[in-house]
């Protein structure tokens, strides 16, 4: 019988990107009694999005298995210095690394900060991203609409470009989607497209970069490319 975990209460916050730190209660990072079995050991890790929520989870769990990792993330220092304490508190390095990934010179710098640090790139998480509620599609500005695709889709694109060059057989690069990919949205329209824009982008690396596709269940916003 599946354990039943209590409903939190719906959060907001006014500002973007949000902070986990002002969050209660705060979502779970990691089981308490989560145990590594060296998956990764030896690896290192890029992870987008990394100072918070699905990105700092992915994050803590690579260290547990062995990885060192880098954050990349916007300005959230108080959650990125979260993140980097759960990181090295299992004996693993993380880098932080600020700035804004809808700049390709950012993706760059970011992908080589991590090589020059550990010496090494085995996994891409492509896990950051921006959403805005519009209750009506006429609320969508074009300046908007831009905005979104850069940061959820263009920086993708530079990061996935960047990264490449370093990879080595067997390494790893995962794209985060959603549900409303395929299911949509009605609040949720720019944000929408730009996962499934994620999706497609995914599985037509498989032909020029010779990938191996391997996705979850949708509800899981799970995608994979593994080089080979």
């Amino acid at each position: 019988m599946h354990e039943k975990h209590p409903v939190n209460p719906p959060q907001t916050q006014s500002e973007q990107p949000g902070k986990q730190a002002v969050m209660t209660p705060e979502p779970e990072t990691i089981r308490a009694d989560y145990v590594g079995s060296g998956k990764l050991t030896g690896r290192a890790a890029l992870v987008t999005g990394g100072d918070s929520g699905i990105g700092r989870a992915v994050a803590v769990h690579f260290a547990h298995e062995g990885a060192d990792v880098a954050i990349a993330y916007l300005c959230e220092d108080a959650d990125a210095n979260k993140t980097a304490e759960l990181v090295k508190a299992v004996g693993r390095r993380c880098l932080l690394l600020r700035g804004d990934l809808r700049r390709p010179e950012q993706c760059e710098s970011a992908v080589k900060s991590i090589v020059g640090e550990f010496g090494r790139l085995d996994i891409l998480v492509n896990n950051h991203g921006e959403q805005h509620v519009s209750e009506e599609p006429e609320d969508l500005s074009p300046k908007r609409i831009l905005k979104t695709f850069q940061t959820n889709v263009f920086s993708y694109f530079n990061l996935i470009e960047a990264a490449l060059p370093y990879m080595k057989r067997g390494s790893s690069i995962l794209n985060t989607a959603s549900i409303v990919a395929v299911r949509g949205h009605d609040t949720l329209l720019d944000y929408s497209a730009t996962k499934g824009a994620i999706l497609s982008l995914t599985f037509s690396l498989r032909a020029p970069m010779k990938l191996i596709v391997r996705t979850e269940p949708t509800e899981v916003a799970g995608v994979s490319n593994t080089c080979h």
